[in-house]
């Protein structure tokens, strides 16, 4: 590594050729533009012993373009205990080794999070190399509350899962943060109007960094509209960003444990019945549960 590294670095294991104490790096890429790796993140992936890759093949792209030729291991969701087993024995004997994902920050909806806790039981340093995000891009120019947010990933892939826990989420304040494929955007969106209502905000952001990168603003019917107006806007990557919950000055107050059943019962039932069925399991007022959904129902933003 240059002279220009940081002080950790400089103490951990830093190429095959260097007998120092071994570390697992988890080194950020890029999600698109490869410009957008660190120089840090480049000499680490130099100098390690080995690079522990999602997809060998696609992270060739990567390596190949820094030249970069550090053996590479693969490393992901279905790799076997064997495999993570191989990567310790690689440190435990003084190694160095640097994990990837196959874009972005590892662990971040990707391979790495059982890797990296067995690692630090072992007391093996785990050192972070920071960069590229996709969902912390697509929050910073989202144009939403940015203070506080929830990450959830990607959604359960069957309608009925995905849309009990949408129903979860319609109460949380929150700037809301997920990932979705392709091949489910349409439909999630559509289980968000039904969670959320169509007057929600929210933001698409496709193909982050990439040719046809695209960030559209909309509430959340209007925005379903015109992604199915567009083919083109349902091909990529995507990085979906909701508005949390606002409630009006004049909406009620509810228990959190109240405010959840009501929540629950108003996805799959008209307010009225819902309402009715709130008062018996809570044993408050129809009355109030009833104007409480009413002002839920007209404030939601």
């Amino acid at each position: 590594m240059s002279v220009n590294s940081v002080d950790r670095d400089q103490q951990c294991g830093q190429g095959r050729d260097q007998k120092k104490a071994a570390c697992l790096y988890v080194v950020a890429t890029p999600i698109g533009n490869l410009g957008d790796i660190s120089p840090r993140g480049v000499e680490v992936l130099q100098a390690v012993d080995y690079i522990a890759a999602e997809d060998t093949r696609h992270s060739g792209r990567l390596l190949g373009h820094f030249n970069i030729t550090t053996p590479t291991i693969a490393y992901h969701d279905h790799s076997n205990v064997k495999r993570l087993e191989k990567i310790e024995e690689l440190l435990r004997q003084g190694k160095s080794v640097a994990l990837i994902s196959d874009a972005g920050t590892p662990l971040i909806s990707d391979p790495g999070y059982a890797l990296v806790k067995s690692v630090r039981d072992q007391g093996i340093p785990v050192i972070p190399i920071p960069g590229a995000c996709a969902m912390v891009a697509a929050l910073s120019v989202a144009g939403l509350p940015s203070d506080r947010f929830v990450f959830e990933g990607f959604l359960p892939a069957k309608s009925s899962a995905r849309q009990k826990r949408l129903s979860a989420l319609a109460a949380e304040p929150r700037t809301l943060i997920f990932y979705e494929s392709t091949h489910r955007l349409l439909d999630t969106l559509q289980d968000m109007i039904i969670a959320f209502g169509e007057a929600r905000r929210g933001v698409m952001a496709r193909e982050l960094t990439k040719t046809f990168e695209t960030v559209l603003s909309a509430p959340l019917g209007e925005l379903r509209q015109r992604i199915t107006a567009d083919g083109n806007q349902q091909k990529g990557e995507f990085v979906l960003v909701v508005a949390g919950h606002k409630k009006p000055a004049s909406e009620s107050v509810l228990e959190p444990d109240v405010e959840q059943t009501m929540t629950v019962l108003l996805s799959e039932l008209p307010i009225k019945q819902a309402a009715a069925i709130g008062a018996k399991l809570t044993g408050l007022k129809k009355r109030a549960l009833y104007q409480w959904a009413l002002e839920r129902q007209s404030g939601s933003t």
